[in-house]
């Protein structure tokens, strides 16, 4: 075979391959492409009681309980626009406007009355969320309740907590100025799996 033998075979062998390789991209156009997995279900609920279980958070240990007695003193800081409009820890959704707060293991949502050793201002909150999770700090307010205890510049001040009681499901958080106050009602646990308010 001579050589122009040779080439005309290898272009042929080529156009073929070339012919094939189309064929195979047309009939993969026309067909139908797998259906995707279905989106797993994720059922996220409204504001729900809630307790929880022991959790580790940047290598330290918190252990939520349910209490009907709780009073400290330690560091406060606050949160605000990073989180305003999120899903709180029990459902809920993090308002930076109004009076709320979270505690690493107090039962939610709870209220309790936050007093600035400070100044001596003193406020009362609806702790609906989990945090602050830094070692020296106690509980975080919104933006709202640090202004209203006067320590929104500062960051940091040392409060007293007191539990006051269980707050309402179906209670909206509260706004500075608003003319009414958190209903924090005591309940105590006359069974494991039963409260009674």
């Amino acid at each position: 075979m001579g050589r122009a033998a040779r080439s005309d075979h290898r272009w042929s062998s080529l156009g073929h391959s070339v012919f094939v390789a189309a064929l195979l991209a047309l009939a993969g156009c026309g067909s139908t492409p797998p259906a995707p997995a279905p989106e797993p279900l994720v059922i996220t609920p409204g504001p729900h009681f809630r307790v929880g279980g022991p959790y580790r958070i940047n290598g330290r240990w918190y252990h939520p309980e349910f209490v009907i007695y709780y009073e400290a003193i330690g560091k406060a800081s606050w949160y605000g626009a990073f989180h305003h409009g999120r899903s709180t820890a029990n459902g809920e959704t993090f308002d930076m406007y109004a009076l709320t707060a979270a505690h690493p293991t107090l039962q939610l949502p709870s209220v309790v009355r936050v007093t600035n050793r400070a100044n001596g201002r003193s406020l009362l909150v609806r702790v609906n969320d989990r945090g602050p999770f830094a070692e020296d700090r106690l509980i975080a307010l919104s933006q709202a309740a640090a202004r209203e205890l006067g320590f929104e510049e500062q960051g940091v001040t040392e409060v007293h907590v007191q539990y006051l009681g269980l707050a309402p499901f179906d209670e909206e958080p509260i706004r500075p100025g608003e003319p009414r106050e958190y209903a924090a009602r005591s309940c105590e646990l006359s069974e494991p799996d039963r409260l009674v308010c």
